[in-house]
């Protein structure tokens, strides 16, 4: 009788190791790959930060006279940007540099040498604020400063987003689920119904214009000159197929 129990157990045993193994062919069988697929995440906004670099220069025979002038013409700046409304805790400024200016020296016709003319001493400074408007058009007016003697300089302005972090993660759920989407139109017109996902990897994130014809980066791009923008990522996924 214990031997005859032994074969009923081994018996078993075979038998449900078939039924495994079956149930996983018939599985694999069904599993007709994978099929990979490309969505895309796209949204427009407006910058809400703006950052303008700008430099003030005074050149003098003497550095500590120049030194002297260039604090008065930095007060006439700040001055400047209070009356359109700029509040100075807006405005940063760099350490102020100083570089000899030499003239070379020539005696009939032949170089003898550099003799120290002056002193070029410039200062640089940023406006960054959110009160976008405002900045923009006091960026515009600095120039004029130089009809009363300012020696000024200013860049174009840049733009930036606050919230470009988040957007970037809203940017990367709506590029996933229109990979899904796009998946799951092609398994249905296959006959087939989609698996699990294998595998899915994000691209690089692109900034551009709003508007016009800006080309992309393989490395990703980031528009700086306009306030309006629009920006992509794709996402790239892989599912696994199964026949229906």
């Amino acid at each position: 009788m214990e031997k005859l129990w032994k074969y009923i157990i081994v018996s078993s045993a075979f038998v449900l190791a078939a039924m495994v193994l079956a149930a996983a062919y018939t599985n694999r069988s069904r599993e007709v790959g994978t099929i990979s697929v490309t969505g895309l995440g796209e949204k427009a906004f407006t910058s809400d930060l703006i950052v303008v670099n700008a430099k003030i220069m005074v050149e003098n025979g003497d550095a500590a006279a120049g030194y002297v002038e260039l604090e008065r013409q930095r007060a006439k700046v700040e001055e400047f940007f209070k009356s359109k409304g700029v509040a100075l805790d807006n405005i940063t400024y760099a350490m102020p540099m100083t570089h000899e200016i030499h003239e070379d020296q020539y005696s009939d016709g032949k170089y003898v040498g550099r003799t120290l003319r002056g002193y070029m001493l410039y200062q640089s400074l940023s406006i960054e604020s959110q009160d976008i408007d405002k900045v923009e058009a006091a960026a515009r007016e600095l120039p004029s400063l130089m009809a009363e003697g300012i020696m000024v300089s200013v860049d174009d302005p840049l733009y930036y987003s606050t919230e470009l972090e988040s957007l970037k993660h809203e940017l990367i759920g709506m590029a996933a689920a229109d990979a899904r989407q796009r998946a799951e139109i092609i398994a249905t017109n296959s006959n087939a119904r989609l698996g699990q996902l294998a595998e899915s990897r994000a691209g690089v994130f692109q900034i551009t214009a709003a508007t016009g014809d800006e080309e992309f980066s393989a490395g990703g791009s980031f528009n700086l000159s306009s306030r309006q923008k629009k920006a992509r990522v794709t996402v790239r996924a892989e599912y696994k197929i199964k026949l229906n």
